[in-house]
């Protein structure tokens, strides 16, 4: 279940397993913290949410009778004195017990941020609560991370998605039912560099609600600290895909993770693992025209451009003083090509960083300039390029940055001068970065309408156009058996 790069992951697997097994029982359905994108070193995790009281009860007393009177849940080196029993209450030792190993889960996969994408503190159903979340534990448990609660609406909403003919446009959340008690909140050092006005979620639709939360988790992700982030909902199959999902594509479609996969493989990879494989039921919300599934797709096209996109965010934060992004391009695209001369007084280096072993993708420019005069002389000669470029890559461990390639600009012995084109181009170097993995806005945008044009197709043919059986199991598995056809993985006539 879990996707991990093995050469960047720290984790063992054996004691992942055991704080699993002591701390599942803490979160909703048994569904505990999973990571499930590696970017960065940082662990992008996703769960239900936290168990309440009646959920907890029944499920360690049911383990407890069917494991011979024995619960992992319970087994703990660290015993609670009896002076401590006779303190606590029944309920709180339970809730100590089992959330403290839900702590120590987190804290093993390095999480500091926690959104919760739940519209109420705690879930109530006939009278009782049945959830409960980080943001409401009276213990203040969690007061030690990041919590974000930034409410989404939930699967029903988007049976209106459906009746409006499939246009999120416009589409606005009523925050004023009565079961909607949980307000925005998000740090105000995790919004300074967004320029989003978050008082103003309420009157946001459907698209502008969802482009603004994944900008929010990009920038989390591209913190410059090392923590992981989790995302969760109730259940943690409907919402907490849609942004799973969007995450990883988004992320890819920048050349940053699963750089060797096509877009009809990163497709099935998404459809698979984050919807199907942790518990999406599909064929349960089509009977209810709950179309959660069909938006995350269809809106890939609501995030094409650059401000989604990871490698910005990281471009702005290295951009030296006294140049724009513009003009840096343009010396990189003349970088290329050019054959007369260049100021000798500043360098150009491009920084390679991998998104998986072996690919690589610009993720910033910076230039290093002697000083004022240098600026002023290069904006001064646009027509100028490099007399030689020197190619020079210090190789680094395998989960950090592969390569780093350093190009010095060399003076002309005379500016007027007609240069040959001796210099080492991109693509001349034995160390060279290919071509193929450089990710630009265009591609960005290229690649993700590569990936809803093939799911669109997908689902026409898959659901659109074809009955949708009544055993959820055989859908599934018949739906991903279409779907490996449709986009090309599998041939039709295999079984």
């Amino acid at each position: 279940m879990f996707l991990f790069s093995w050469f960047e992951s720290t984790v063992q697997v054996g004691k992942l397993q055991d704080l699993i097994n002591r701390s599942k029982m803490a979160r909703c359905r048994g569904r505990f913290v999973c990571p499930v994108i590696l970017y960065k070193g940082k662990h992008i995790c996703r769960s239900a949410t936290l168990a309440g009281w009646g959920e907890l009860y029944g499920r360690t007393g049911y383990n407890y009778i069917f494991s011979g009177g024995s619960d992992d849940a319970w087994a703990d080196a660290e015993d609670i004195s009896e002076e401590d029993s006779a303190l606590r209450n029944a309920d709180s030792q339970l809730f100590d017990k089992v959330r403290g190993h839900d702590i120590k889960l987190l804290r093993y996969l390095s999480v500091r941020y926690i959104c919760d994408l739940m519209v109420e503190n705690k879930k109530v159903k006939f009278g009782l609560n049945v959830t409960s979340s980080e943001k409401v534990d009276k213990a203040q448990r969690y007061a030690d991370f990041t919590l974000l609660s930034i409410p989404y609406p939930g699967c029903e909403f988007f049976k209106e998605y459906k009746d409006r003919d499939y246009t999120a446009e416009g589409l606005i959340f009523n925050w004023k039912q009565d079961y909607v008690d949980a307000p925005l909140s998000i740090p105000v050092s995790l919004t300074q560099s967004l320029n989003i006005d978050w008082s103003e979620y309420q009157s946001w639709d459907l698209v502008q609600q969802t482009q603004n939360y994944l900008k929010l988790l990009i920038s989390i992700i591209n913190s410059d600290d090392d923590s992981g982030l989790l995302v969760h909902c109730i259940s943690g199959w409907d919402r907490t895909p849609l942004f799973i999902s969007l995450l990883r594509l988004s992320l890819w479609a920048d050349g940053l993770i699963h750089a060797s996969l096509e877009p009809s493989e990163i497709l099935y990879l998404t459809v698979a693992y984050d919807w199907f494989l942790f518990g999406h039921m599909l064929v349960d919300r089509l009977s209810k025209g709950e179309e959660i599934f069909f938006f995350c797709f269809n809106f890939l096209k609501h995030i094409t451009s650059e401000e989604f996109s990871a490698v910005k965010s990281q471009r702005r934060k290295s951009l030296p003083p006294g140049f724009t992004l513009e003009e840096i391009c343009m010396l990189q695209q003349r970088d290329r090509g050019s054959t007369t001369s260049l100021s000798s007084d500043f360098s150009l280096g491009l920084e390679s960083s991998p998104g998986a072993a072996g690919s690589f993708t610009y993720e910033a420019v910076e230039l290093m300039p002697a000083g004022a005069q240098a600026q002023a002389a290069w904006r001064k000669s646009c027509a100028s390029s490099p007399q030689a470029v020197l190619w020079n890559r210090t190789q680094q461990s395998e989960d950090r940055l592969l390569s780093t390639g350093m190009v010095e600009a060399k003076s002309s012995s005379s500016s007027s001068s007609t240069h040959s084109d001796n210099f080492l181009r991109i693509g001349s170097s034995p160390l060279e970065v290919p071509k193929s993995r450089l990710v630009t806005a265009s591609d960005r945008e290229s690649r993700l309408e590569e990936v809803r044009s093939a799911f669109l197709a997908s689902y026409s043919r898959t659901i659109g156009l074809k009955a949708v059986p009544p055993s959820p199991s055989g859908a599934i598995g018949g739906l991903l058996e279409q779907f490996v056809r449709g986009v090309g993985l599998r041939g039709s006539s295999t079984l």
